[in-house]
């Protein structure tokens, strides 16, 4: 896989395991909602994990989580757009990869257009029929995730007669449609949508086989941070009381061969993914 150049940060897919922090400013986010949905409290947040080692910064303005509405292009280009242009004036955050985490390709466009560098879409690109070209206007990479149906009705779309199939068969359509339209290849990761439209034992069943999606040739994404599925096993409803759970399905991730990882609690992932790939990475660029 071609290494990513974002900024002044080189992505060597598979030497190390990179990191993308999340900042949600919405007031509705099932583990940090309201936290972070004002400028001041979003620019702290961003320093934390910017000094905790995140690799990029993944700004969303959308809650995800099951359930949640739909707000409109408006609002949500309210909430996203301040905090990049904000973050961009700071001579500080000049060099840090931004991402931004929407599906809708207005968004997408006014992020770039303000320092974004790359698209995070939930739904592979197929909630907005013109992410796709956008993107590839844009000439920006994207990640595409599995996801069936929407936040608000994904957890009823949880049956599947092959699970692990039928994923890596969505995700290989959607890295066609990427190309079809001049997205190229190695602009492209993928996220398997851990915990969306996935029940508990689905979850687990995707890390078990995450190597599966190795042969579709792009970097991994993955995003187990404080999900449900960790609170489950742990018996633990709060999502802020499960760093150390995150940590093991991390350590899994890692294992399982995802290049990139999506976590709200830094520096304590640093740490997880020094030691994970000091022990199963070839190459670690770390002291």
């Amino acid at each position: 896989m071609t290494p990513w150049r974002l900024r002044d940060r080189s992505f060597d897919w598979g030497k190390q395991t990179y990191l993308m922090g999340v900042l949600n400013v919405t007031p509705d986010s099932f583990s940090d909602g309201g936290q972070f949905n004002t400028l001041e409290a979003a620019c702290r947040q961003s320093r934390q994990l910017v000094d905790g080692g995140a690799d990029i910064l993944d700004i969303g303005g959308q809650s995800t989580r099951p359930n949640a509405e739909e707000i409109s292009l408006t609002e949500e280009l309210d909430r996203v757009i301040p905090i990049i242009q904000a973050l961009r004036q700071n001579t500080e955050f000049s060099q840090v990869p931004i991402s931004v985490d929407t599906t809708r390709a207005k968004v997408a466009e006014a992020a770039i257009a303000v320092g974004a560098d790359l698209i995070n879409d939930i739904s592979g690109g197929t909630f907005d029929a013109e992410m796709l070209p956008t993107v590839a206007k844009l000439q920006v990479p994207i990640a595409l995730m599995h996801l069936r149906g929407t936040p608000k009705t994904m957890q009823t779309l949880t049956d599947y007669d092959d699970l692990i199939g039928e994923i890596y068969q969505f995700l290989s359509e959607r890295i066609e449609s990427a190309i079809a339209v001049g997205i190229d290849r190695q602009q492209i990761i993928l996220d398997p949508g851990i915990g969306f439209a996935k029940k508990y034992s689905q979850n687990l069943e995707i890390l078990r086989r995450l190597p599966d999606f190795q042969t579709l040739k792009c970097p991994i994404l993955v995003g187990v941070s404080r999900k449900s599925f960790i609170g489950h096993i742990l018996n633990q409803p709060d999502p802020q009381k499960r760093t150390w759970g995150t940590a093991a399905a991390c350590v899994s991730a890692i294992v399982g061969g995802a290049h990139l990882l999506r976590v709200h609690d830094l520096p304590e992932m640093r740490e997880v993914c020094q030691v994970a790939d000091a022990i199963w990475r070839s190459k670690v660029p770390y002291p």
